[in-house]
């Protein structure tokens, strides 16, 4: 299949075409020529006004329900969303029933998303049953494609027990990835503790939930030399100490969700449960600091966090909602309304180079020869979603103008273009 993509802008800063208005031949998932008006006949031709090209995005940080949730999500429904939100490749968790904690539901994840339009990379679970009590068998999940390890949603609670997992993957050369939460702290709060939450009538989740286990997975990782991602990290006061950390040569890295930049706990005052997510939303003060840390480079990539829920788990009273949102579609408009100034390049670092580099994914270049692993993007579109290609709707980006829009992408043979705005 032959597909020519005209008069992109190439946005790729391994790319010799960095910046530069190209067309992009493309033969059998493979690019075989860039230039300015390119003339040959292709099976596709990609033409959209300004249109934007980086290597593919990666999203870190998602929950496909397969197996055993497939009400709230499949891998098909999920891929399909991740696609139409420009993803080329996706990190699933490991909270599935029966968990991916070993080989075996390592492998059927991989047989079972094998011809899907994005690359579906399973996360394997650090405790068997996600039961935080014994290490699952990391190392054969790790031989049959696990891309990471990490509890998912049920961060690992007990300092031995993740110590002993840091070593284990140390001889693998792999990351632990950690929602930052020390559960008992705050253990039945249902979003953050302050002023809203008091106004509210809402028992609060405090900051130092996330602050103490970020403190303590720092010293482990200090001890065992090993690679830990933060994800869905909230708190400034954890920012500064993962800078510190990183500044002492610790191999650490943090992630943040779209939501967390552009919501705040006082939007939850019409207790709108598609914005009960995990960690909570945090106050006006804490997300001006979070954006500023994006901005200034001290945030490593951007997680979706997509967390689709069923309308039951939703349309229920706020204390009764499961938290989560279905986020793939609207992360990158999310991601540009919520912070204008940030830079294209910037943008593009957050959501695919940042990510690739952080779990040794290797990073794809727009060049002759490689493979073409596409993200396709106008940031300065529009984005009003009104349905989505996830099995969930707690979407509550659903009928917002955003700025930014995702066009499609192309994931070597597989190609997935959005529908032009009417």
């Amino acid at each position: 299949m032959t597909i020519l993509i005209e008069t992109a802008t190439i946005v790729d800063r391994n790319s010799p075409y960095d910046g530069k208005v190209c067309d992009i031949l493309v033969e059998n998932g493979v690019i075989k020529a860039i230039g300015t008006g390119l003339t040959t006949t292709a099976d596709t031709i990609v033409r959209q006004p300004g249109l934007h090209v980086s290597p593919g995005w990666v999203e870190l940080f998602a929950n496909f329900g397969d197996p055993g949730y497939e009400y709230k999500e499949t891998l098909v429904t999920g891929a399909a969303a991740a696609a139409a939100g420009g993803y080329t490749d996706v990190f699933v968790l490991p909270n599935t029933k029966p968990a991916l904690d070993s080989k075996t539901q390592i492998e059927y994840v991989m047989r079972a998303s094998a011809n899907l339009p994005v690359t579906v990379r399973p996360i394997g679970a650090v405790t068997r049953g996600l039961e935080g009590k014994d290490l699952a068998e990391m190392y054969d999940m790790h031989n049959s494609g696990a891309v990471a390890f990490s509890d998912g949603t049920l961060p690992v609670q007990a300092a031995g027990l993740l110590l002993k997992g840091l070593q284990y993957v140390k001889a693998i050369d792999a990351v632990i990835i950690q929602v930052p939460d020390d559960r008992t702290v705050g253990a039945n709060g249902l979003m953050n503790e302050g002023v809203i939450s008091t106004r509210l009538g809402l028992p609060g989740k405090p900051m130092m939930a996330e602050e103490l286990m970020v403190a303590r997975d720092i010293k482990l990782a200090r001890y065992t030399e090993s690679k830990l991602h933060f994800t869905g990290v909230t708190s400034p006061r954890s920012l500064e100490y993962i800078r510190r950390a990183k500044e002492s040569g610790l191999a650490v890295s943090c992630s943040v969700t779209p939501y967390h930049l552009f919501y705040t706990d006082a939007d939850l005052k019409d207790y709108d449960t598609n914005l009960k997510v995990y960690p909570p939303l945090r106050d006006e003060a804490t997300v001006q600091v979070l954006r500023k840390a994006v901005l200034e480079g001290a945030v490593d990539a951007i997680a979706a966090h997509h967390q689709p829920q069923e309308y039951d788990s939703k349309v229920v009273e706020f204390e009764y909602a499961k938290p989560g949102m279905s986020s793939l579609e609207t992360t990158f408009a999310a991601l540009r309304t919520a912070l204008p100034d940030l830079s294209v390049a910037r943008t593009v670092e957050l959501l695919s180079s940042g990510p690739r580099a952080i779990f040794g994914l290797g990073r794809p270049s727009i060049a002759e020869g490689q493979e073409a692993v596409l993200s396709f993007f106008d940031p300065a579109g529009k984005t009003m979603l009104t349905t989505s290609a996830s099995k969930s709707k707690n979407n509550p980006f659903l009928g917002k103008t955003l700025q930014g829009r995702v066009l499609g992408i192309l994931n070597g043979r597989h190609l997935h273009l959005n529908q032009p705005e009417s």
